[in-house]
């Protein structure tokens, strides 16, 4: 598996943390703690860190910006998973710190990793929702 595929695995596990403690400590602080946990290579390590900050930092525009993706569903109504997965990539969407991830390249990932995590509909809901996501900036 590559680094960044990996990085983005080690993240949605650290956002799942993240959110099943209700949001109530920093993210930092479970990443710390994740990174103290775990065996994680250098390689991921940087990228994994990027994304959590990402997602951290910006999580309400994140999900204002998916609820607008979402047809009949709301945010609140998926899986943590999914919730994660989406908020994973359209944190490299909106406001990735490196230009080298293409739209098309974050969501394939996140397609990837709810087809590993996910339910049998998450990998297709996914797809349809970051699309929907992807058009939307593209419009913007």
């Amino acid at each position: 598996m590559r680094a960044r595929s990996k990085a983005r695995s080690w993240a949605l596990q650290v956002l799942y943390a993240w959110e099943s403690r209700g949001f109530d400590m920093p993210a930092r602080n479970i990443l710390h703690d994740f990174e103290q946990e775990r065996q994680i290579s250098d390689d991921s390590r940087e990228y994994m860190r990027e994304l959590v900050e990402s997602v951290a930092e910006h999580r309400g525009e994140i999900d204002g910006q998916l609820d607008q993706s979402l047809t009949n569903w709301r945010l609140e109504r998926l899986s943590v998973i999914d919730r994660n997965i989406l908020r994973l990539a359209a944190a490299e969407m909106l406001y990735g710190k490196t230009d080298d991830v293409p739209p098309a390249v974050a969501i394939q990932e996140a397609i990837m990793l709810a087809e590993k995590y996910g339910t049998q509909e998450s990998p297709r809901f996914v797809n349809g929702v970051l699309d929907a996501l992807r058009k939307s900036v593209e419009k913007s």
